[in-house]
C-alpha cells in the first residue's frame, strides 16, 4: 500500500551508508549474467533506472549514490513518480505499453504484480538468485504469478491499530480493543476525560484512492467476508461483506469516524494522530518512529502503542501491503538490474534501515532478533498482522477493480447509496477476469 504511500524505505539513509559497501559488492561484474540452462538469461551491463513514487525525505538517492560509487559503469538513476499510487501505476503502464526502455527496476505496490505479469510488462525472475526462503511466506507470495516469481519483496506492510495508551489507562481500560464494539465503547469512556475533550475516535484512509480500497477490504475481511474468491470471482453482495461496509458507514453517520476523514490519506491521519486529536488510528508501521520522536514534532511520543486491527467478533485482518521490485520487460542491462535488485532487497540493508524506515521487513530473522524487538517493540504486532493479512484481490484488471471499490464504498460512506445497493453495484462491476 501499501499500499498507498511514497517510498518510505531508506528514510534516513545517511546513517546506513557505511554498511552498504559490502552489500553493493554482491553486484560486482560477472554476478548475474546468465541463469541455469533452460531458463531465460539476463544479459547486459550498464546504466539502469530505479522507478518509484516520490521520495519526500530525500533519503533514497544517497543509497543509490553508494551503489553508483562502487559501480561507475552501471549507475542507477532514480526516476521519481507522483506520490499518488494510482498515478504511479498509470505511468508505469504507459511506459510498458510503449515498450520503452526508460524504466528498468520498478517499485510495484505488492498488489500490482499479477496485473503486470499477466500483461507481460515485467520479466519472470530467477528464483534461485534471491533468498526467498529467509523471507516471510505471505510476503513472498505477493511477488508470484502462476507459480513463477515476477517481483522480489523489498518491503512489506501490515496495518495496525495505533492507540493512545495513556488515555486508555486513565479511563480504566486495561487492554486495547479487539472488536469494533469494544473500540466504540472505549472511545466513549476516553472522551469523558477532560484531557480528551474534542478528540475524534477513529480515523483511517478514506479518500477516494487506493487507501480506501485497503480500508474497505480490511472491513470486509474483518467481518468474515471476502471481496473475491481464490479464482477471482467476486463475493461482495453478501451479509458478511455488508457487515463490514456497515461498520464504516455507521461510524461516519454516528461520528465515530469524523467527516474530515473522507479526505484522509496516510499522511493526513498521521498528522492528526501526532497532534493528539484522535484516540485510535488505522495506520502502517512507518508512522511508529515518527510518532515516537521526542523532538517536539509529535505530541504523543511515549503515550501511544499498537495492537492488531479490531474486527467484528475479534481481531481483524489487515490488507497485505508493501513494495516489490520488478524488472521491466522492455528494459536493457538486465544483468545489472538483477544485481541491483539483490542489493536493494537484501536482509542487511533492511537491518540497517529499520531504524529509519519502519516499513515491515521481509526477512524472518529481523522479527526474531531480541535486540531489534527490544528497540522496536511494534515488531511482534507487525509480524502477526502480516501473517494474518489478506492480500487484495489478485485480478488481471486490478485498476478497474480498485476504481469500482473506491466508487461504491465512497458512495455508501457519503450516503449517496445505502450499503446494500452499493454492494450489489460493486458485485456487478467486479465481474472481471481473474489473474490466477
Amino acid at each position: 500500500m501499501t499500499t498507498a504511500r511514497t517510498t518510505r524505505a531508506l528514510r534516513s539513509a545517511g546513517a546506513v551508508l557505511a554498511g552498504l559497501a559490502a552489500l553493493a559488492a554482491c553486484g560486482a561484474p560477472g554476478g548475474a549474467g546468465t541463469v541455469a540452462a533452460g531458463k531465460p538469461s539476463f544479459e547486459g551491463r550498464g546504466p539502469i533506472t530505479y522507478v518509484a513514487g516520490k521520495d519526500a525525505t530525500g533519503s533514497v538517492q544517497p543509497v543509490l549514490d553508494r551503489w553508483n560509487k562502487l559501480h561507475p559503469t552501471e549507475k542507477v538513476t532514480f526516476i521519481q513518480l507522483p506520490t499518488d499510487p494510482d498515478a504511479q501505476r498509470q505511468q508505469m503502464i504507459q511506459n510498458a505499453q510503449t515498450k520503452s526502455d526508460a524504466y528498468t527496476v520498478l517499485s510495484l505496490d505488492a498488489v500490482w504484480t499479477s496485473e503486470f505479469a499477466a500483461h507481460r510488462w515485467i520479466d519472470r525472475l530467477p528464483q534461485d538468485r534471491f533468498p526467498l526462503a529467509r523471507m516471510l511466506r505471505p510476503i513472498v507470495e505477493t511477488g508470484k504469478y502462476r507459480g513463477g516469481l515476477y517481483a522480489v519483496p523489498a518491503s512489506s506492510d501490515g496495518g495496525m491499530l495505533y492507540y493512545r495508551s495513556d488515555l486508555l489507562k486513565r479511563a480504566g481500560i486495561e487492554r486495547p480493543p479487539a472488536t469494533w464494539a469494544e473500540m466504540t465503547a472505549d472511545c466513549a469512556k476516553v472522551r469523558k476525560l477532560p484531557e480528551a475533550k474534542g478528540m475524534s475516535c477513529y480515523v483511517g484512509q478514506f479518500q477516494k484512492y487506493e487507501g480506501l480500497t485497503v480500508n474497505f477490504a480490511e472491513a470486509v475481511n474483518s467481518a468474515g467476508g471476502v471481496i473475491t474468491d481464490p479464482v477471482g470471482a467476486p463475493h461482495v453482495d453478501t451479509p458478511r461483506a455488508k457487515r463490514g461496509l456497515d461498520f464504516l458507514v455507521d461510524s461516519f453517520r454516528s461520528g465515530i469516524i469524523p467527516k474530515d476523514a473522507l479526505t484522509y490519506q496516510e499522511e493526513d491521519g498521521r498528522r492528526v494522530f501526532q497532534a493528539g486529536k484522535v484516540i485510535f488510528e488505522r495506520q502502517w508501521p512507518y508512522m511508529y518512529s515518527l510518532a515516537a520522536k521526542k523532538d517536539g514534532s509529535s505530541k504523543v511520543a511515549g503515550r501511544f502503542a499498537v495492537a492488531p486491527l479490531p474486527g467484528l467478533k475479534g481481531p481483524g485482518a489487515s490488507s497485505l501491503g508493501g513494495h516489490n521490485l520488478a524488472l521491466s520487460a522492455s528494459a536493457g542491462n538486465k544483468a545489472t538490474a538483477i544485481d541491483f535488485m539483490k542489493f536493494f532487497s537484501s536482509e542487511q540493508l533492511q537491518r540497517f534501515t529499520l531504524a529509519h524506515a519502519p516499513a515491515a521487513p521481509t526477512y524472518k530473522a529481523l522479527y526474531q532478533d531480541p535486540t531489534l524487538v527490544k528497540k522496536y517493540p511494534y515488531l511482534p504486532t507487525l509480524k502477526k498482522s502480516i501473517l494474518h493479512a489478506v492480500p487484495r484481490p489478485r485480478v488481471y484488471q486490478y485498476g478497474d477493480l480498485t476504481a469500482a471499490i473506491q466508487r461504491e464504498a465512497y458512495a455508501a460512506m457519503t450516503g449517496s447509496k445505502n450499503s446494500e445497493q452499493a454492494l450489489k453495484d460493486l458485485q456487478k462491476a467486479l465481474q472481471l477476469p481473474a489473474a490466477e
